[in-house]
């Protein structure tokens, strides 16, 4: 028998689990309304909201009961995997609804033309089911060929920018990134066996500052992605906001996703060294942020343009891709530009931020803790 003591820790844990588990079913109802608004008008008000569960699904991530008119999920795959993995395997299973439901695709084949249509009207991954890998674990895998060459290659020399000696960090740096560019412009020609993948990264927010678009645009401008901001469901406020995603083959995703973290967390480190008595305001904290990001995009282009100089057949210059480019028109049908304001500024914490970010190593670590990106909530 329990005592007093251990029986209400059962009931507080029970009650933090059941708490969970709605902010999760909630957040599923949220991501249904925001999903099927790519549809036409006609196909959308045919989808009428089915009832959402979390289930203990054998060897299944997801399913869609016509009969209940429900979709369940696996609680392994939500407590377990990011929100970006919850979202395609939700994808997924509207897809199955909307072939049922609006395409009247009752077929004794579940993945047959009416589903494949579905999952193409909802841009819905067809494979996202049964035993087939969760996102996380698509991208932290080994991939074999050439790519896992690749990223083996730039792991060892990010490895030896954690180096003590400047001019070593410094020199492996410029090596990986030297690499990552010469890696994507033999890809450019390519088109079989090229898979885009898209990730959310970062934290899902209703209010994102300057900083957060700015090293936004460093990702696209020199790691061979896309990014775009889309609609997420933040589970502490319990309503959508918007998030990162970022698009690209799974190398690049992995590296550019990397990138994203390391300097988020070198602003973080920085600024509590910068501003220790916490002194300075919320405002100034992105003053410091955007320099440190226009620091390192400095660095970057001095890198390019040496190389240049060298007469070597790369640069660390974005070049477009045009597949990459027709995949995140399909996946994005419908884009806008958002409008970015500023208050005031203070120059000197900005130019402070600049000289820190153009001695900005990135170093080891890109290849660990993809999986634990993007969760809907910190673990």
């Amino acid at each position: 028998m329990f005592g007093p003591k251990k029986m209400g820790e059962l009931k507080n844990t029970a009650a933090a689990q059941q708490e969970l588990e709605t902010r999760i079913l909630h957040g599923l109802a949220c991501e249904w309304e925001r999903a099927i608004w790519i549809l036409d008008p006609v196909h959308r008000k045919k989808m009428r909201r089915p009832l959402f569960s979390l289930r203990d699904l054998n060897g299944r991530w997801g399913h869609w009961s016509g009969n209940r008119r429900e979709i369940s999920l696996s609680r392994k795959l939500v407590l377990n995997y990011s929100w970006a993995s919850v979202r395609e395997v939700l994808l997924h299973e509207m897809a199955h609804q909307m072939a049922e439901e609006v395409l009247e695709g009752r077929q004794s084949t579940p993945h047959g033309p009416f589903f494949q249509r579905a999952c193409d009207l909802l841009r819905a991954n067809p494979k996202a089911s049964d035993d087939y890998k969760p996102l996380d674990d698509r991208i932290s895998q080994e991939i074999g060929g050439g790519e896992d060459r690749t990223l083996l290659r730039v792991k060892k020399l990010l490895a030896l920018a954690e180096s003590s000696n400047r001019h070593e960090a410094e020199a492996a740096m410029a090596k990986a990134h030297e690499l990552i560019s010469k890696y994507n412009l033999n890809l450019l020609g390519e088109e079989k066996g090229k898979e885009f993948i898209s990730l959310l990264v970062g934290r899902p927010a209703l209010r994102h500052f300057v900083e957060d678009y700015a090293l936004a645009g460093l990702l696209q401008d020199f790691y061979f992605v896309r990014g775009v901001w889309v609609p997420v469901y933040v589970p502490e406020k319990g309503k959508m906001g918007r998030a990162l995603e970022i698009s690209g083959t799974i190398p690049n995703v992995r590296i550019a996703g990397y990138v994203h973290d390391y300097v988020r967390r070198f602003i973080a480190m920085e600024w509590k060294e910068y501003n220790p008595g916490g002194t300075l305001n919320r405002y100034r904290l992105t003053d410091f942020a955007l320099g440190i990001i226009e620091g390192f995009r400095s660095k970057l282009v001095f890198e390019a343009e040496g190389r240049k100089k060298e007469r070597e057949p790369c640069a660390l210059v974005k070049k477009e891709d045009p597949l990459l480019k027709k995949y995140v028109a399909y996946r994005y049908p419908h884009t806008a530009a958002i409008q970015t304001g500023r208050g005031s500024q203070d120059p000197r914490v900005r130019r402070d931020g600049k000289r820190i970010g153009k001695d900005l190593v990135i170093s080891k670590g890109v290849m660990e803790g993809a999986g634990n990106r993007g969760r809907l909530l910190p673990s």
